[in-house]
């Protein structure tokens, strides 16, 4: 034994020649990395092994330190290590099965981390060999169905989830990890459906369910028949849909309850009395601070949702009372997921425990899509880099699909389903901030216009979101084409859209050249001038009063240098013979109603003010004009403009969804935890177990 000598108070050993002790668990996985099989010698070896606490770290370390070459050498000892974790997925000592499930994320990883240039084959071969790939996933598959139905420890299931998201996201791109199509052919889409119907079970592991079939859902979707894909679109059992709808809810609950704090921390204290005396300049920072992180993860399992299934329609309009919306589980929840930034983790243990659901003080009941309208408000404010925008065009998608959607509409539009929405507003030096108590009940699609109007008016920038603008106005159309049909007059203020669609093509015609040298401004102002078409040629049959379609021809004819200078613009361009001649005539021929409506209102009005030596008319002036002059315009009827193309994903929005679960992917895979259950805990709560 090494001699110790006491010097200035302090023990040291007197030689250093000896290497400190390893932890047994770290000498048997060298056994591991030798070319002998480690049970040759001692027979308990694979019994023994699993009652050791995992040392993750060594064990993934060790992989990566092994060459490609040496690695081939170890298969038979790896692949034995493979299949003894999964026969101890079956054991009845629990320590044993948390132990493999930890093992076997551990070698998962470490095994891809090493063969990351090499085939997903040539990955199978080392971790299972070719032969025995088949059964082997069969059992794995069956042994994790198994626990995660069962009814044992909420950890075990926790691990189970956590181990399948590792197995899910251990490549970059999903579509090229082979493993899954095991995955595919033994499904657990039926135990995920299980845990979100069960309220316990939900609250627990309902986000790492959610997110994880939000990933296999996306695996190889546009090149094979994704037995996922199938079986999300026809699930129609209420309790699982709702789970499902709850757990979407409480993550974007969570998150906008976080940005309305980290919010109004910063609206208090020293730097906002810098920022007021400074007249808000700094204002735009401090937004951009509190919006950095999204949730991309728990937005895309809403999109497949919604896309997928129409039942799931039903739930977005699902409202929950203030009280008793999530039952309290009887085991406690335990924590199983690191700390990281806002937005990217699942909702908090409090959230998620909670027995009710954090809600607007001015709301009496909620639902999903009140939640994600909020949500939508928050991240649609700051576009400015690839991250944020590719989350707005995201929450835009997801709109599309709802306006398109006959049974979403039906209940947007219902006067009998009244909501007071307070969206978050981006802070803007010329304008104050609305009061959330000057909020009106209103229907929900007033909400949605709100929103879009919002983003209109708010992105006008050198940085121009073309694809988000498109995307804003194709949604409101699709929204007054439904109005249209079922004639549906809403009380909305329109004169607020209409401003906000003219100073649209203010902004465009202002910026054409830098513009033109980037997007087809001529398919956006064609969109806008088609709306006012619709509002033109149908708007006495939907606009809430015939006052409202007067206000219609008074904003035209009040703001006809807008409309002037567009015509002027098309027309220089369509006469032309570059690139833009035939988008521009297009538009050309769009504006013939409006001119005409210009054209045949300013010389009355002219006279008007002339015979009544006026030198500027009044708004109730013009509009006397505009009512006794109706009788004498006419107008073109124009076909098609309550016709839309319906969303496709593929192949149009193919490439951003590719990109957009390979960021999911990376970001699951970089806050996933399978480590920090210490067996205190695990002991603790095994030991509870009847």
């Amino acid at each position: 034994m090494a001699q110790i000598e006491k010097k200035g108070g302090l023990l040291r050993k007197a030689s250093s020649t000896k290497k400190p002790l390893k932890e047994k668990v770290v000498l048997m996985y060298d056994e591991i990395f030798k070319h002998e099989d480690p049970a040759k010698n001692c027979p308990r070896f694979w019994e023994e092994l699993f009652l050791m606490k995992v040392n993750l770290e060594y064990l993934e370390a060790k992989l990566e330190s092994v060459d490609g070459e040496e690695l081939m050498k170890l298969k038979d000892n790896i692949n034995s290590l493979f299949q003894h974790c999964i026969v101890s997925l079956n054991e009845e000592h629990q320590i044993k099965v948390v132990n493999a499930l930890q093992t076997l994320c551990a070698l998962i990883r470490g095994v891809h981390q090493k063969n990351k240039p090499t085939s997903g084959f040539d990955i199978i071969n080392m971790l299972m060999g070719f032969d025995k790939a088949e059964l082997r996933m069969k059992n794995l598959v069956e042994s994790l169905d198994a626990l995660l139905c069962g009814d044992g420890s909420e950890s075990l299931k926790s691990l189970c989830l956590k181990l399948l998201l590792c197995l899910v996201t251990v490549t970059d791109n999903i579509s090229q990890n082979t493993i899954l199509e095991y995955v595919m052919i033994n499904s657990i889409f039926e135990a995920i459906l299980q845990i979100l119907s069960v309220a316990s079970s939900r609250v627990q592991h309902g986000y790492d369910g959610v997110v994880l079939l939000a990933l296999l859902v996306n695996y190889r979707k546009y090149e094979s028949v994704n037995p996922y894909i199938v079986k999300l679109s026809i699930v129609d059992d209420e309790t699982t849909l709702n789970g499902m709808g709850l757990v979407i809810s409480q993550a974007l609950t969570e998150y906008n309850r976080q940005y309305k704090d980290k919010e109004e921390e910063n609206q208090g204290g020293f730097f906002s009395t810098l920022t007021n005396m400074v007249g808000n300049m700094f204002i735009a920072e401090v937004e951009e601070k509190i919006s950095v992180q999204t949730n991309e993860a728990i937005l895309l399992a809403l999109y497949e949702a919604v896309h997928l299934n129409r039942n799931f329609i039903t739930v977005l309009a699902q409202s929950h009372p203030e009280i008793g919306l999530v039952s309290i589980p009887t085991t406690p929840v335990l924590p199983t997921t690191p700390t990281t930034p806002l937005g990217t983790t699942p909702p908090s243990s409090d959230v998620m425990n909670s027995s009710e659901l954090p809600l607007d003080p001015n709301l009496h009941t909620s639902n999903l899509l009140i939640t994600f309208l909020k949500y939508c408000s928050i991240v649609m404010q700051d576009t400015k880099d690839e991250h944020r925008l590719n989350s707005a065009k995201l929450c835009l998608i997801i709109l599309t699909c709802i306006a398109e959607d006959q049974y979403a509409n039906a209940f947007l539009h219902d006067d009998n389903m009244n909501f007071r929405v307070n969206l978050h507003r981006m802070p803007m030096r010329h304008r104050k901030k609305a009061a959330d108590k000057n909020i009106p009940s209103r229907p929900l699609v007033c909400a949605v216009l709100d929103l879009m109007v919002e983003f209109m008016v708010t992105h006008m920038m050198k940085e121009f979101p073309m694809d988000l603008y498109v995307r804003c106005v194709q949604i409101v159309h699709k929204l007054i084409c439904y109005q249209k049909k079922c004639r549906v007059r809403l009380h909305y203020t329109w004169r607020e859209f209409w401003s906000a669609l003219i100073n649209l093509l203010k902004f465009v015609m202002s910026n054409e050249t830098v513009l033109l040298g980037k997007h087809n401004i001529f398919a956006l102002a064609l969109m806008v001038v088609n709306l006012f078409n619709v509002f033109i040629t149908y708007g006495d049959t939907f606009l809430p009063t015939p006052s409202s379609y007067d206000e219609l021809y008074y904003e035209i004819i009040r703001m006809h240098q807008v409309f002037d200078n567009l015509y002027s613009m098309v027309l220089r361009l369509s006469t032309n013979s570059g690139q833009w001649k035939e988008p521009a005539s297009k538009v050309t021929h769009a504006l013939i109603n409006v001119r005409a409506i210009i054209n045949h209102f300013n010389p009355k009005i002219e006279s008007y003010a002339a015979v009544n030596h006026i030198s500027q008319l009044s708004e109730d002036q013009v509009l006397e004009v505009v009512r006794s002059n109706y009788d004498t315009l006419t107008l073109k009827l124009q076909d098609g403009l309550d016709q839309y193309e319906r969303y496709s994903e593929q192949p149009r929005e193919a490439a951003f969804f590719k990109e957009l679960v390979r960021s999911i992917s990376l970001n699951v895979r970089k806050n996933l935890a399978v480590n920090t259950l210490s067996q205190e805990i695990l002991l603790k709560e095994f030991s509870s177990i009847s």
